[in-house]
């Protein structure tokens, strides 16, 4: 489960900190009230393709960076777990949280990591993979495929 959000400078977001509850949770607003910023902040934390104008500019500071924090609550038996051990990870012990972080620089460089250890976007996309699944709009098709249950 999705804890808690962190977004710096990413679009007009300069500072974010959100945290979730369990059971359902819904992004509404107005047009323009800035639901798919957060969804792009948290593809990003999730390996989505990483795009310099997602970094947020302040002509005062000069070149930003963007920075992005996903914190998971994950049982020892979750899939991204296994992830993890594949790839010679250190696996959190029971109780701690999973945390995805990405910074994304001016110039379109990102890194990434999992629990502070540096990892490719290619093992950030398979854990953000096993560990949310967002469905947009018109996408109700793959909700009916029992695979996906």
């Amino acid at each position: 489960m999705l804890v808690s959000l962190s977004i710096r400078d990413v679009v007009l977001v300069e500072r974010l900190d959100l945290s979730f509850s369990g059971g359902l949770c819904v992004l509404t607003g107005e047009t323009g009230a800035g639901k798919s910023i957060l969804l792009d902040a948290l593809g990003l934390a999730l390996g989505a393709r990483g795009e310099k104008n997602l970094v947020r500019r302040d002509d005062d500071k000069g070149p930003q960076q963007a920075s992005v924090v996903a914190e998971f609550s994950v049982g020892e038996k979750h899939p991204a777990i296994e992830i993890l051990r594949t790839h010679d990870l250190d696996v959190p012990e029971p109780g701690e949280s999973l945390i995805l972080r990405r910074v994304l620089t001016a110039d379109g460089r990102s890194r990434a990591f999992v629990n502070d250890q540096s990892i490719s976007i290619g093992i950030l996309r398979a854990l953000g993979e096993a560990l949310v699944e967002i469905e947009g709009q018109f996408a109700s098709q793959g909700l009916l495929d029992v695979a996906m249950h």
